[in-house]
C-alpha cells in the first residue's frame, strides 16, 4: 500500500523545504543577535551623559565581589575623564545582605576618590530589568536623561536596550577587566547566554537573567 508520501511527492518536497528554512531562520536569528552581543561588547562609548550606571554584582557584606570592583573601577576613570558628574550605583540585596549592591559600590567609589556628591545608590532590583526600572524612575525624577551603562562586555547590549526601552537615552562603556574576559572560553560561553537572554527579553520583555547571561551576578 502506497504512503501519503509516495502518493503526493510535491507536498512532502513543500514540507521539507518550510522545515529547512524554518532552521535557517532560527540559525540566522541566533548567529545575527550572538554577533551583535560581540560587536556591541568591543564598543566603548564614552560620549558624555547626564549619568554613569554601574549594573550591581555580587558583594560581600559591602565588600564588592571582583567582577563589580572591575566594573566600579572603570566607572571611577569614565568619572575622572568627565563623562558624566555623576555616578549611579545599582542593584539590591539577596536575603540576609546587609548592604545592597547599590551600597557596596558607592561606598567604594567614596573609598577611591569619589566625592559623596557624586555618587548615588539606587538599591532596588534582583534582576537587570528591575534594578533599570529603578535607576530610570530615578532619573525621571532629576531631569537626567542620557546614561552611559557599565557592565560586563557580553551583558552591554542586553542592558542597554533595556535603559532604552525603559526611556533613557544609553549607551555603553563596559569593562574589559576581571574574571569574565579573562579566558575565551569564559567569553564563548557569556556571549552564548546573553544571546538567549536577549531574545528572551525582546520576545517577552520579561528578564531572563536567571535562565542566562551575566546578569546582576
Amino acid at each position: 500500500m502506497m504512503s501519503a508520501e509516495t502518493n503526493n511527492p510535491g507536498a512532502t518536497a513543500w514540507i521539507r523545504r518550510t522545515a529547512v528554512g524554518a532552521v535557517l531562520i532560527v540559525l540566522l536569528v541566533l548567529g545575527g543577535t550572538a554577533f551583535r552581543v560581540w560587536q556591541v561588547a568591543r564598543v566603548d562609548d564614552r560620549s558624555t551623559a547626564d549619568i554613569i550606571v554601574v549594573l550591581g554584582a555580587a558583594q560581600y557584606n559591602g565588600r564588592p565581589s571582583q567582577i563589580l570592583e572591575a566594573r566600579l573601577e572603570h566607572a571611577r576613570q569614565l568619572y575622572q575623564d568627565g563623562v558624566a558628574p555623576t555616578v549611579v550605583t545599582a542593584g539590591g540585596s539577596k536575603a540576609g545582605d546587609a548592604y545592597t549592591e547599590a551600597e557596596a559600590g558607592a561606598r567604594w567609589l567614596r573609598e577611591h576618590g569619589l566625592p559623596i556628591s557624586a555618587t548615588m545608590a539606587v538599591g532596588e532590583g534582583r534582576d537587570t530589568l528591575g534594578t533599570l526600572r529603578a535607576v530610570a524612575e530615578q532619573a525621571r525624577e532629576r531631569g537626567w536623561g542620557s546614561a552611559v551603562v557599565v557592565s560586563d562586555p557580553w551583558h552591554s547590549l542586553r542592558a542597554r536596550t533595556m535603559a532604552n526601552d525603559l526611556g533613557l537615552s544609553a549607551w555603553s562603556s563596559p569593562t574589559h577587566t576581571g574574571p569574565v574576559v579573562q579566558t575565551r572560553e569564559t567569553q564563548a560561553r557569556y556571549i552564548f547566554r546573553e544571546t538567549g537572554a536577549l531574545l528572551y527579553y525582546r520576545l517577552s520583555k520579561n528578564p531572563a537573567d536567571d535562565i542566562g547571561g551575566t546578569g546582576l551576578g
